[in-house]
């Protein structure tokens, strides 16, 4: 085999290749076979040809870690986002649900990355593995941060252990139906090497996405741009890909090769099993944009070169798809989800509908909700939390151990871990609308939440009004007013004081329960 050949150009050499190994491979019995092992894996050589129909399939959920999610402060202090329980599961939850759905067994292997300590999901995949035990799942943790495409590339040796023909990749902070069986229906009928999915939005959002053009009658991607700064398309990316790994490593290595011919610090992307193959560190004084020009994100380095180059699909979903960025995103995030399982197999979960219970409605088990306190629609109760009697809880989270008093009122708000809501108190944000993508307004000239967020332990007095508020951990809003606490460089980690009396405590008393 020449020195300059390419796995990819010619399966004719490859089986050869193969062939020949095998028929050689008796003769040198004495000799320990790991190094022309070795050399078979390095070369990408197939042990035997199979069709699309007949390779396996692996699925990757893309998670981050503790330096990102700073948008999903206050409640990301307390837990990793992809932990965080939206519609009475962890979001991650419902990424993997979604793949222990896709028909015939087809992916038995989930891998997770990203660079969380090991010890945050061990919980999670001990019980996931009870939940789906036709799945096997594994954490992979990156060294550092090394982008969508990196960590991909870095744990390539893990991922293509088996031989796998198709690799989904899943972004965790992605709230959606997941339609894994139509996408790899639309990839195996297409011969594709890449299927993305992809929804419609306004003109005005779609620029705060990455923008995808596509032949209508094809469905072929033919160009991609991540968040371009003049409107190209309203079809965007919802962060859920189907990758052939043929196509999907390679392109990650010339992505990289990209970077190394730079007039730049060379940097590379050892495998997760050959890390004693040494990379160029980083020096003291490197600053850090030099740092983030190591990272290999899909959207912004892979998918353009994909559209140009490869059989590249999208499959547009006419489901309901939502990002969860900022907290406050969970709470829409957590109506789509309830009101999808409405509609789904697993509305068993939720709570019998009555005249107090406007569906949908999760409400946990051990969550103590007297008779006359009326929920919903849109509202999750999490454990052991008691709601008093008289209460009003509409499109809201109230997280575990949190207690609202008699007569009080939620509306459009999370109540954090414990938190407590007093007798006759109103904790309100503002709705938005579905099709807005963003959990913001504008409030006397003020660039506010419009969803109201409780942090851990937080106190609300009797007959306080609270409205559109971030309030840290650990604080207690009064009826007395208070100072303003907190002035972070974003305006999500900022708490806003609005302990108002007077007009406001006779507004919170006489509310309407409809």
């Amino acid at each position: 085999v020449p020195s300059t050949y390419s796995p990819q150009q010619n399966t004719k050499i490859k089986l050869n290749f193969t062939s020949l190994y095998e028929l050689l491979l008796p003769l040198f019995s004495p000799i320990p076979t790991l190094h022309h092992t070795t050399a078979i894996m390095s070369l990408h050589v197939p042990m035997a040809h199979r069709t699309k129909d007949q390779g396996a399939t692996k699925a990757v959920i893309l998670v981050g870690g503790p330096s990102r999610g700073t948008r999903f402060r206050p409640l990301s202090l307390d837990v990793p986002k992809p932990l965080f329980e939206v519609a009475g599961h962890p979001i991650i939850w419902h990424c993997l649900s979604s793949v222990a759905r896709v028909p015939n067994k087809q992916i038995q292997e989930v891998y997770i990355i990203g660079y969380y300590d090991e010890s945050v999901f061990r919980d999670f995949i001990k019980d996931s593995a009870k939940e789906f035990p036709a799945i096997t799942i594994k954490y992979l943790r990156e060294y550092e941060a090394l982008g969508t495409a990196g960590g991909l590339y870095h744990f390539r040796d893990a991922i293509l252990k088996g031989r796998p023909e198709r690799l989904f990749v899943l972004n965790a902070d992605v709230c959606c139906s997941f339609p894994l069986d139509e996408m790899l229906k639309l990839f195996n009928d297409k011969d594709a090497e890449a299927v993305i999915l992809g929804t419609r939005v306004s003109d005005e959002a779609a620029t705060n996405f990455g923008c995808i053009v596509s032949d209508s009658h094809t469905r072929r991607v033919l160009h991609y741009v991540e968040k371009p700064e003049s409107r190209i398309s309203n079809l965007i990316n919802c962060g859920v890909y189907l990758f052939s790994t043929e196509a999907i490593f390679p392109s990650i290595r010339s992505a990289i090769k990209r970077r190394l011919d730079r007039p730049s610090r060379l940097v590379s992307y050892p495998s997760s099993d050959n890390l004693e193959n040494s990379f160029v560190l980083p020096d003291d004084d490197d600053d850090d944009e030099e740092k983030k020009s190591e990272v290999i994100r899909l959207e912004q380095d892979i998918l353009s070169d994909m559209a140009d180059n490869k059989q590249f699909y999208v499959y547009e979903t006419k489901d309901f798809w939502r990002q969860i960025k900022t907290a406050g995103s969970a709470v829409p995030a957590n109506a789509l989800y309830l009101q999808k399982a409405a509609q789904s197999d697993h509305s068993e979960e939720l709570a019998t509908p009555s005249a107090n219970i406007v569906p949908p409605v999760f409400i946990h088990p051990t969550a103590e909700v007297h008779p006359t306190a009326k929920l919903g629609p849109n509202v999750s109760i999490g454990p052991r939390a008691h709601i008093g009697a008289g209460a009003r809880v509409k499109e809201s989270i109230v997280l575990e151990d949190c207690e609202i008093k008699h007569d009080a009122c939620v509306l459009y708000s999370i109540i954090g871990w414990g938190s407590r809501v007093g007798a006759w108190a109103r904790v309100e944000g503002t709705p938005t609308p579905v099709g807005s993508h963003s959990t913001s307004i504008i409030k006397n000239g003020v660039k506010v939440q419009s969803i109201t967020i409780l942090g851990k332990d937080c106190g609300v007095g009797d007959e306080v009004r609270v409205q559109n508020c971030v309030c840290l951990p650990y604080k207690e809003l009064k009826r007395v007013s208070s100072q303003l606490e907190l002035s972070d460089e974003h305006p999500a980690n900022r708490v806003i004081g609005c302990h108002q009396r007077s007009h406001h405590v006779n507004e919170a008393r006489f509310y309407n329960l409809d």
